[in-house]
């Protein structure tokens, strides 16, 4: 584990070499940390990055199995109902169908954003982040695409989809014959690998890589 030193001087020639404390604001000299690596705060102990082995190779690796799961998560059924003789089969895109259908347009487009549209614009400016890395091209473009993600991250919702399915599941289970879907497992995969990439692909080494800092980030 590195361990920082607070700075107390410094001069114009060595900003690039510091870093600040995301939540005490402490201002440091940024060390140079081992492959797997984790480096702290000296004043409250914020763990600031990790410095990850094969970083790039690892997030598109979760990037492309991300991008495989994406249409058969939205579009594949999420579960099958049988009530009364009638049967229907149930996606992530027929409930914006049905929401807009049923006169809710407003609430239909801030599902089809936060479900559908936004987590896919993340993964592409991912995969396009990590590509214009390993092929050293186009790094102005990548640092744009990285501000992009990072302004889109709030807005991808997942997670909260994901728990209004499951209540759906709970509520709908004792009132008629439910069957789990192939989409369900495939929505479930594609939340956890996201979650795995944000964990993978560490900002402190995507930065550093995109400004031409790290040499070895496309090893």
């Amino acid at each position: 584990m590195a361990v920082l030193a607070p700075t107390k001087s410094i001069s114009a020639t060595e900003l690039k070499h510091l870093i600040a404390c995301h939540e005490c604001d402490l201002l440091m000299r940024r060390p140079e940390p081992e492959c797997g690596q984790k480096v702290e705060c000296p004043r409250c102990g914020y763990e600031l990055y990790t410095l990850r082995p094969q970083v790039i190779r690892r997030s598109l690796a979760l990037v492309l199995a991300a991008l495989l799961l994406y249409v058969p998560a939205n579009f594949l059924p999420i579960m099958q109902l049988n009530l009364l003789g009638r049967s229907t089969e149930d996606t992530i895109w027929s409930g914006v169908v049905g929401l807009y259908n049923s006169g809710m347009q407003g609430i239909a487009v801030v599902v089809l954003l936060c479900s559908m549209v936004i987590p896919l614009l993340k993964l592409l400016c991912q995969f396009a982040v990590l590509l214009s890395i390993r092929w050293d091209i186009g790094r102005s473009y990548g640092l744009l695409l990285y501000r992009i993600y990072h302004h889109l991250r709030e807005w991808g919702m997942l997670e909260v989809y994901l728990m209004g399915i499951l209540v759906a599941i709970v509520k709908l289970v004792d009132l008629a014959e439910l069957h789990l879907g192939l989409g369900l497992f495939c929505f479930i995969g594609l939340l956890l690998v996201q979650v795995w990439l944000e964990v993978t692909m560490s900002p402190q080494q995507i930065w550093q890589a995109l400004s031409g800092e790290d040499q070895h980030a496309r090893d």
